[in-house]
């Protein structure tokens, strides 16, 4: 089998996962799709030094982190907002969609996300890995280089203040407005 036929059935496997992990870290579809593409394209050309012993899996989500580090590290001065108005505007004009509950479901996916970005590098990062690409615990550690039980205390302690910022925002773990936020809305 040739390097390009072994690649592109690599390529096929992990694009996906790669993708979303990038576009999370990243907080934009675009700019996930052109990391994940890096990621790749780095991991091709150094593809003579892969350890075939070594999780591929585990090698190019290292490649793509770190990328996506490099990145946030260049633009750091700059706020990624998560979702944006055309594709909004194109979630509530779909046909067969309720225009209030599109606008809804919008309005909570991006509280989540606005609270995930809002977390330090080192909870969203495993939170990242876990949620958005799929990647389990053996997984997480591998690539983020740590152990096991420390990606559970991260992955607790990144649910933690998730979950406090959700409750400060007056949002709930599912997106939607707890009483209290609806309470002092109707009352401001």
């Amino acid at each position: 089998m040739t390097k390009e036929v072994a690649f592109g059935e690599l390529y096929q496997t992990h694009y996906r996962q790669v993708r979303g992990l990038c576009r999370q870290l990243l907080g934009s579809t675009e700019r996930g799709e052109d990391a994940a593409q890096e990621a790749f394209m780095r991991a091709y050309t150094a593809f003579d030094r892969y350890d075939p012993n070594q999780s591929f899996g585990a090698w190019i989500m290292s490649i793509a982190r770190n990328y996506c580090f490099d990145v946030i590290r260049r633009h750091r001065t700059e706020r990624t907002l998560f979702g944006n108005e055309s594709e909004e505007a194109a979630a509530v004009a779909a046909p067969g969609v309720d225009g209030l509950g599109a606008v809804l479901t919008t309005e909570r996916a991006s509280a989540v996300n606005v609270a995930v970005a809002k977390l330090p590098e080192r909870y969203r990062v495993p939170l990242a890995l876990a949620y958005y690409a799929d990647a389990d615990y053996d997984e997480i550690a591998t690539t983020l280089g740590i152990t096991r039980t420390h990606v559970g205390v991260l992955l607790c302690r990144a649910k933690q203040m998730l979950r406090q910022s959700l409750a400060d925002t007056g949002t709930d773990t599912d997106g939607r407005a707890t009483p209290n936020a609806v309470a002092e809305g109707a009352s401001s």
